[in-house]
């Protein structure tokens, strides 16, 4: 036996040494600090921290400016930055190990990369390539001066990074991420769109999954405020952390480029703001920008798929994916990845699909932003607009001029007509492969409306002024597959606007910060479901039934009401965002008022020991809920009582134009400017000024500025 066990270690060894060989692969080293910083030098950029950290980046050129805003994110984030950027390079899962694979390999399917090397070079104008080049560099300046910050394996960022993360992230945000997972449900039975010309169809049909949708954004025109003001509140929805978390700058270079605003880890631009003449606030719309194609496979080679009456092969290539274990030790896995005509392909247990969607190939993102940041009023923004390089996202607008308006953006495909594009599409004819967008004058933009009020809650374009000029649906093509839907927070505004009244801008900052649920919301109609069961049988379940039917549907946070109303209907209103199943309302209800007994000893807390806002040392009450107006996302229900907001609303700003032209600003940030950095002094000093709900005035001068001022540099100086 002993004799055994002691051939038996030496055959172990001998295999653990023969798994290191093949796995045995260590980061390379990071480049030096002198290579990191060459080029630097050339740029003439000054950078001013307020009494808030905020930086105010001035550059003689866009270029300059652009240097300057890499530099100081890096400074704030440095680490969420890199990360994005190895994400983007399909390098995550070196880093991150397995859980990380599935990125990297969408990388691959998209052809990010791909790409970016066909098109990059003759498509991209040159003053884009020289503002990706500078902001990369002030991100490779920091690096050098800090290399205790590098990842293992840190290779210097490149020009294109930003272009290829536009590629790779912009589809997302329409929900492409949740249509590829959809695929591969086991209970998928999506209906295949019965032809036009014949009637006929296959399956039956399971209905598509809502995508998870925030962010709110209004617009009151001078007629409309009562005080012959313009305003613009900015709310987008965002994560409090994170590769699409908000950070705030101010960005003005001597080539006209001045903007205000916000914008996330690995963008040269600010991608929300104002500048002196106009501003806009995103808010994510949900038109139908995927399609998905059912493949029929030869029997005879899986590699081949039914075209136009003939056997196609699928255009194939192998990548390696470096899968971390541990140390220096990686396994390289290599996954096959296929393309038909009609673009990426996925296979799985329900079958062969190909994807097509609107990015596809798309280089211009960078090129359109900086057109419409400089843009002097709504014809010059619209104008930039019309290049239709960005495949979604709601535009609210207004300028110094008055105008407001609503561009319900999208790449919207040159679909044929008389199909259901939103059900699958046989993928056996090349008829159906669009090829192409409809022009822009095809997008619906209502600007300018009777009322004076436009508003945005992620809800269908068709109800986005109060007046009686709203787009319609029957005057655009079915298969623009328009979003048709309503949220909380657009039932909630339909209830609180009334077209006769002016809206102030107290009244407005009211409907901004508006914290309850429509009665004709989800939450309204999961309670009214727990009030009609009949709890006679339990008195504690009684007594909790009594006190939630006086519930006024609001989340303030001193009411003692809601502890029990939004935890019993968070589940409900969440599942479109988590994608987890919420329980039955009597089920919820039962929880949640054992919750509420366990933590507190009563079912009545008030909503602000339940609710907190937390960051550091920071941990204090706060309004709001999910999809209310003033949205407030809790990442969980906690073991310890208690919901950590972690979504939401996050970065705001309220701009105004008076009468004449003149421009001011209140904003705010849930956290700080240095959120991603604990021991700065701006890493939460925001947060009571945001749970409060106030503001903070911005600093739009050179002047307001410099007296603001608590630190002023120049990049390159800290390498000394």
């Amino acid at each position: 036996m002993t004799k055994y066990l002691k051939y038996t270690s030496i055959g172990f060894l001998i295999l653990l040494l023969i798994a290191g060989v093949y796995t045995w692969n260590p980061h390379a080293a990071a480049p030096s600090a002198q290579e990191l910083a060459t080029g630097a030098d050339q740029y003439d950029v000054e950078i001013i921290r307020d009494e808030f950290g905020v930086p105010h980046i001035y550059g003689k050129s866009d270029a300059d400016a652009a240097f300057g805003m890499g530099y100081a994110h890096a400074e704030d984030d440095f680490a969420t930055i890199q990360e994005r950027s190895i994400a983007v390079r399909g390098e995550l899962a070196n880093i991150k190990g397995a859980d990380a694979a599935v990125t990297d390999y969408l990388v691959s399917l998209f052809e990010v990369w791909e790409t970016v090397d066909a098109k990059y070079e003759g498509d991209v104008p040159q003053n884009i390539k020289d503002i990706s080049k500078a902001y990369t560099a002030g991100l490779n300046l920091y690096a050098s001066q800090h290399p205790e910050e590098l990842a293992p394996g840190f290779k210097p960022f490149t020009e294109q990074d930003a272009t290829a993360g536009s590629i790779f992230i912009t589809p997302f945000f329409y929900g492409l991420d949740k249509i590829l997972l959809g695929l591969a449900e086991p209970d998928r039975n999506m209906e295949l769109s019965v032809d036009p010309a014949t009637g006929v169809s296959n399956w039956i049909a399971s209905p598509r999954k809502t995508l998870p949708r925030g962010s709110n954004a209004f617009a009151v025109s001078p007629k409309r405020s009562g005080d012959g003001v313009t305003r613009l509140i900015i709310n987008s929805h965002q994560p409090m952390t994170g590769p699409v978390a908000w950070y705030e700058a101010h960005m003005v270079s001597e080539e006209g480029l001045n903007i205000n605003g916000a914008t996330f880890p690995g963008s040269p631009f600010i991608l929300q703001g104002f500048t002196p003449y106009v501003g806009w606030a995103n808010t994510v719309n949900n038109p139908d920008l995927v399609d998905v194609y059912q493949l029929n496979i030869n029997p005879d080679n899986e590699y081949q798929y039914r075209l136009d009456g003939e056997w196609v092969d699928f255009e194939r290539k192998t990548v390696e994916i470096d899968v971390r274990l541990f140390g220096p030790f990686a396994l390289t896995v290599e996954e096959e990845v296929l393309r038909s005509k009609h673009g990426p392909v996925l296979k799985n247990d329900n079958g062969t699909f190909a994807i097509r969607y609107a990015g596809m190939g798309e280089v211009r993102q960078l090129e359109q932003r900086l057109k419409y940041t400089k843009a002097k009023n709504f014809t010059e923004f619209n104008a930039a607009m019309a290049m239709n390089a960005l495949p979604s996202i709601n535009y609210v607008f207004a300028d110094h001029e008055g105008t407001v308006a609503i561009i319900h953006n999208g790449q919207y495909p040159n679909r044929a007509e008389g199909w259901d594009w939103s059900k699958d599409m046989p993928g056996d004819r090349s008829a159906l492969i669009w090829q192409g967008y409809r022009p822009y004058s095809y997008v619906p933009v209502l600007s300018n409306p009777e009322s004076g009020f436009i508003w945005n809650a992620n809800n269908r374009i068709f109800n986005a002024t109060d007046g009686n000029d709203n787009l319609k649906p029957e005057d655009f093509p079915p298969s623009m597959l328009l979003q048709d839907d309503h949220t909380n927070r657009s039932l909630r505004i339909l209830e609180l606007s009334d077209a006769s009244k002016p809206i102030s801008r107290e009244r407005l900052l009211a409907m901004k910060f508006d914290n309850s649920y429509a009665q004709k919301s989800l939450a309204a109609n999961v309670v009214r479901e727990i009030l009609a069961h009949d709890w006679s049988g339990n008195k504690r379940l009684q007594a909790a039934a009594d006190h939630l039917r006086a519930w006024d549907f609001s989340s303030d946070m001193d009411s003692r009401h809601a502890a029990l109303g939004v935890l019993s209907t968070l589940k409900a209103t969440t599942e479109r965002y988590t994608g987890e199943k919420a329980p039955p309302p009597i089920e919820a209800f039962r929880l949640s008022v054992n919750y509420l007994h366990k933590h507190y000893g009563r079912i009545d807390p008030t909503w602000g020991a339940v609710n907190r806002l937390k960051r550091g040392d920071v941990n204090i009450p706060i309004s709001g809920a999910p999809d209310v107006l003033r949205a407030i996302y809790p990442l969980a229900v906690r073991p310890d009582g208690q919901l950590h907001a972690n979504a939401g609303d996050t970065w705001i700003g309220l701009v105004e134009w008076d009468k004449d032209g003149k421009q001011s600003a209140d904003i705010i940030h849930q956290f700080g400017s240095a959120a991603e950095r604990p021991k700065s002094k701006h890493y939460a000093d925001q947060a009571p000024i945001f749970a409060a709900q106030k503001w903070r005035k911005a600093h739009i001068t050179r002047e307001d500025v410099e007296a603001a001022a608590t630190e002023r540099y120049h990049p390159i100086d800290k390498s000394d």
